[in-house]
């Protein structure tokens, strides 16, 4: 037991080290992992953290959570299993924060087409009409549209501007706004307000049907997941009975832990494959 013990400090010890070095500049693509969790970071606005320290978060949120379960358990497996469960916790509630930060922005967008669509058609430019969403726009989105507007008085790059703007955003609603501008600002849009107005009804009646079925099926995702927290929870509470905790060091304790565990995570991802609702991509970032 001391020997396993051993061997989770020090693996957690390098992942953390790792985690916090800074990789030498090289031509290598990054790999689908570290770009999805930046990717991750960006939808859920944590602009501040970097993929690297989010790897190291989760394994010392894995060791530490591991560390602590084996000693007051005894039992080692109990100890990894559970602090499994403990370093994918930071990752649960940027994904959390993710999908409450996309619905926010859902019901500020056609607000701030509205806008867009009545500062333009009032005479303003699309670089007036957007900085001034900064000002006059939906308060969840006003900081990145003062920023945009920070960066366009900087560099007066309207495109590169625009860049920064969607990579700040991070929402397939804001590529369709800022590439419907893009294209307006290059060959000319004429009808750039009445495109504005109809893309404004077209996000209300997708934010209303999305609402009503997100409101249907809440009770689906809650039940998995209590259902999944549940069996975990008295594991949780059983590792204070040392003679309940001894039947888990035998053998047949490791199975049941090990298959649980795998069950559980298998049963979890597959009803929230059901129950998922189509999510729009970002097709033109």
């Amino acid at each position: 037991m001391g020997a396993l013990i051993g061997l989770m400090t020090g693996g957690g010890l390098v992942l953390i080290g790792l985690a916090f070095s800074r990789p030498a500049r090289c031509s290598v693509r990054p790999t689908k992992q570290a770009g999805r969790l930046a990717a991750l970071l960006a939808r859920a606005g944590a602009e501040g953290v970097s993929p690297s320290q989010m790897v190291a978060l989760c394994s010392t949120a894995f060791v530490v959570a591991g560390l602590l379960l084996a000693a007051v358990s005894g039992v080692v497996v109990m100890g990894i299993v559970l602090g499994l469960l403990a370093g994918a916790s930071p990752i649960a509630v940027l994904q959390g924060r993710a999908g409450r930060r996309a619905r926010e922005h859902a019901a500020l967008w056609p607000d701030a087409v509205d806008n867009l669509a009545s500062a333009v058609r009032a005479g303003l430019s699309l670089p007036e009409a957007l900085m001034q969403l900064g000002d006059r726009g939906p308060e969840g989105l006003q900081e990145s549209f003062a920023q945009f507007g920070r960066d366009y008085q900087a560099s007066g790059r309207f495109n590169a501007s625009l860049d920064l703007l969607k990579a700040r955003l991070a929402d397939p609603i804001g590529d369709r706004v800022v590439e419907a501008l893009r294209i307006a600002r290059e060959v000319g849009g004429g009808d750039l307000g009445r495109v504005l107005r109809s893309l404004s009804g077209f996000l209300r009646e997708d934010l209303r049907t999305r609402g009503e079925l997100e409101s249907r099926q809440s009770w689906t995702v809650n039940g998995a997941r209590l259902a999944v927290a549940a069996p975990w929870i008295v594991v949780l509470f059983m590792c204070l009975q040392p003679e309940v905790v001894h039947r888990f060091a035998q053998p047949a304790g490791v199975v049941v832990l090990t298959s649980g565990a795998v069950l559980c995570v298998v049963a979890y991802r597959l009803m929230m494959r059901i129950g998922r609702l189509p999510a729009e991509k970002r097709i033109l970032a």
